[in-house]
């Protein structure tokens, strides 16, 4: 028996991005402390003529990187300056998966691209807001991959290439993905925020670059006493750099 299904994932952005500009030194007092700040940042800027351009700061006393049990300390306006401004977009916000057919399983995808250039790491995460449902509260679970040796979690992707393993999950490939996602054929379960499960991290890294470019796979199957409806869930992801 064929069942159909409408089904449409609603993927949330949410960016998280950080600007600068130049900081001019101010003192500070009041009647009970006086903060001398003449050693931060007192001027910057971009300069540029035919044959040059120049990006400079000024004011600051030591510019490095610093470290010792338990910190690290990056230092300096100029250390953490970037030529590559932080961004992230998803390709595809409303991704369809069609008409369901039990044991016949299903896939639908999405890229997401990051431009990343600062002196820290860039990281992006996923969670469902729900699980895949109905309005009425039917659910495809989340996958387990294969079973077995191969069941697959929220932070360990598995082989899921059964017809008869049902289930909702998630494939990556390209750049900046976790290591476990060896192939095309290995899928996880997204975390469940209704669950109080902890956003995946999908994507990073600490290397400069632009166009960093994976492909998210949504893959849907489901058996033959699922109940018909139209399923949906959000997957909210979250870009976030350090400086």
């Amino acid at each position: 028996m064929n069942l159909r299904f409408a089904r449409f994932l609603v993927v949330a952005l949410l960016f998280l991005g950080m600007t600068g500009g130049a900081v001019s030194a101010v003192d500070m007092e009041s009647s009970r402390f006086r903060i001398d700040s003449a050693n931060v940042n007192s001027a910057a800027g971009n300069k540029s003529s035919t044959n040059y351009k120049l990006s400079d700061t000024i004011g600051q006393l030591a510019a490095g990187e610093f470290s010792s049990t338990g910190y690290v300390v990056k230092a300096g306006f100029q250390y953490l300056h970037s030529i590559i401004p932080f961004r992230f977009s998803i390709s595809d916000i409303n991704v369809a998966l069609g008409t369901l057919t039990p044991n016949v399983p299903v896939t639908a995808s999405t890229v997401l691209t990051v431009y990343f250039g600062a002196a820290g790491q860039y990281l992006v995460t996923a969670i469902e807001e729900s699980p895949f449902k109905t309005q009425s509260g039917n659910a495809i679970p989340d996958t387990s991959c294969n079973g077995g040796g191969d069941t697959c979690s929220e932070s360990l992707a598995k082989v899921w290439d059964s017809v008869s393993a049902y289930g909702f999950g998630y494939g990556m490939s390209g750049d900046d993905i976790p290591a476990d996602f060896i192939d095309a054929t290995y899928f996880r379960p997204f975390p469940d925020r209704t669950a109080a499960e902890s956003p995946a991290t999908v994507m990073t890294s600490i290397n400069v670059g632009k166009n960093r470019i994976s492909t998210l796979t949504f893959k849907v199957n489901i058996s033959p006493i699922q109940p018909a409806g139209s399923y949906q869930t959000i997957i909210n992801f979250v870009a976030t750099p350090s400086f």
